[in-house]
């Protein structure tokens, strides 16, 4: 592993408080101060999110995300990185345009503690593809293992880093393609902390590893 690419993934924690601040996503202690209101964010879910996400949580859309079982804080910080323009995409900006950071808190809460529904991987030749560098990554491109930040069975570091297990793989492939390309996790200002640490893994990555790995993360349990 390089030098840029431990040095991202050791200040992955470290920066991960600050940035909540910066960002004004209230940390674990400010969610519990602030009684989140979860009959208001199950109301956004069902009028508003449904649409593409499922008012569970669990989308119908292969390209849409599943957000049930997500870490709360994770997905909090997203609908905060779309709002700031750290994360763009024309649809979510808008539908985060009207949303307080309270409103942001309590649906993290909300969609976290929905039960996700497991697509399963579908292809055991990307499967046997994907699990060692799954569990161990790949030293002779520098590839980390992925299991370190979302951990063996793919429920992911809340705070951090996402749930994989169980999230469709299209969709994963195409979040791996933009942190490829750029498209995410390279913001200008270096805001998105946990985002460039993926774009710096994703340099590492083959388009055939990308697909292998989309399709094993969505079967973990």
């Amino acid at each position: 592993m390089n030098c840029t690419l431990r040095t991202l993934l050791w200040a992955a924690c470290s920066l991960t408080a600050l940035a909540v601040v910066a960002l004004g996503v209230p940390s674990a202690a400010a969610q519990g101060a602030a009684k989140p209101d979860l009959a208001k964010a199950k109301q956004t879910a069902e009028q508003i999110c449904a649409a593409c996400h499922g008012a569970d949580g669990n989308s119908a859309i292969a390209a849409n995300p599943n957000l049930a079982g997500q870490g709360a804080e994770y997905i909090s910080r997203q609908l905060q990185h779309f709002k700031a323009g750290i994360r763009v995409n024309a649809v979510m900006q808008g539908m985060v345009a009207t949303l307080a950071p309270e409103d942001m808190v309590a649906l993290g809460i909300y969609f976290s503690q929905q039960k996700p529904k497991n697509p399963g991987a579908k292809d055991p030749a990307l499967v046997a593809l994907a699990q060692p560098l799954y569990r161990a990554g790949d030293a002779a491109s520098g590839l980390p293992a992925c299991a370190a930040c979302h951990s063996p069975t793919g429920v992911g570091i809340p705070k951090n880093f996402p749930r994989l297990s169980g999230q469709y793989a299209d969709y994963t492939y195409a979040q791996l393609q933009a942190f490829k390309t750029g498209e995410r996790g390279n913001d200008k200002d270096g805001k998105d902390t946990q985002g460039k640490i993926m774009w710096a893994v994703a340099q590492h990555m083959t388009d055939a590893q990308m697909k292998a790995l989309a399709d094993y993360a969505a079967g973990l349990r």
